[in-house]
């Protein structure tokens, strides 16, 4: 499954909930691959070495190869979650994206065929997402989108105009409030989509998914924001993997009488009823 969490402005904590939310995603392999193109904020949280990662995967795509070449060219985290991180260099991050997405038959369906393996969640990093951006194909190619956005109205102002159109990029959107501001029922009634829920101020458990060494306390388990994100995953999961409906009862169906012994053939009606024998010449 493929995953994009991403925002429409501002920037409103997107990796670190992406991080969350693949360290809380239910029974499956999870990888954080780092799409923002303004830099990513992996390798300098947690000390990552400058490959392999974003850059080393888009120049080894062109050549081609399979799911495993991505895992190849990701690092692990302190919790031994998998990351590929993008460099903190904009330019850089935006030509590795870039050369990702003009190479769809190589670079972008390596993501596509590593999320369609049994039991893994790929978790995108988009970061903001303008109509321009180099991340745009990534979060086009997935099955769900969880889409950031503080409750102040300059934020919400700009959701309007754009929720059909991330609509139209995955059947599953999710929308999440970030900080103050409007309450989630007064967003449900402006906006006619109702927020999943609100990402919960938690600057402890944040801190842990920044780089921080982890507690037993405010480890990711059990910090607010590991718990928020770990029912976000669960709801996901769930609409990545309907569950199977079962199916209709069976009916025997009653064969229809042909032919009696001792019975002379007669015709039979199109309902599969056969007339009455006469007796004496009249119908009994």
């Amino acid at each position: 499954m493929l995953v994009s969490v991403l925002s429409l402005k501002g920037s409103p904590g997107a990796t670190t909930f992406a991080v969350a939310l693949a360290a809380r995603w239910p029974s499956a392999r999870a990888l954080v691959v780092e799409a923002d193109p303004s830099g990513g904020d992996l390798a300098l949280r947690f000390s990552l070495a400058s490959t392999p990662g974003l850059v080393s995967l888009a120049a080894a795509a062109r050549r081609g190869g399979d799911a495993d070449l991505v895992w190849q060219h990701t690092q692990g985290l302190p919790g031994g979650l998998r990351v590929i991180a993008a460099p903190p260099d904009a330019e850089q991050a935006r030509a590795a994206l870039s050369a990702l997405a003009q190479h769809q038959t190589s670079g972008l369906d390596l993501l596509r065929q590593v999320a369609a393996q049994p039991d893994v969640v790929v978790i995108a990093d988009c970061g903001r997402v303008d109509p321009g951006s180099p991340g745009l194909p990534i979060a086009r190619s997935s099955n769900a989108i969880v889409l950031l956005s503080r409750a102040h109205a300059d934020d919400l102002a700009h959701l309007p105009r754009r929720l059909p159109t991330v609509a139209r990029w995955s059947p599953n959107p999710v929308l999440l409030l970030v900080g103050p501001g409007y309450s989630e029922a007064e967003v449900a009634r402006e906006l006619g989509v109702p927020p999943l829920g609100r990402v919960p101020h938690d600057p402890r458990g944040a801190a842990v998914l920044c780089g921080r060494p982890a507690t037993s306390r405010w480890g990711p388990s059990r910090s607010a924001l590991g718990r928020f994100a770990e029912k976000v995953a669960g709801e996901l999961a769930s609409r990545g993997h309907p569950a199977t409906p079962e199916p209709p009862p069976m009916h025997t169906p009653v064969p229809a009488l042909h032919a009696v012994p001792g019975v002379p053939p007669a015709a039979v009606s199109p309902t599969g009823v056969r007339p009455a024998p006469s007796v004496g010449g009249q119908s009994s």
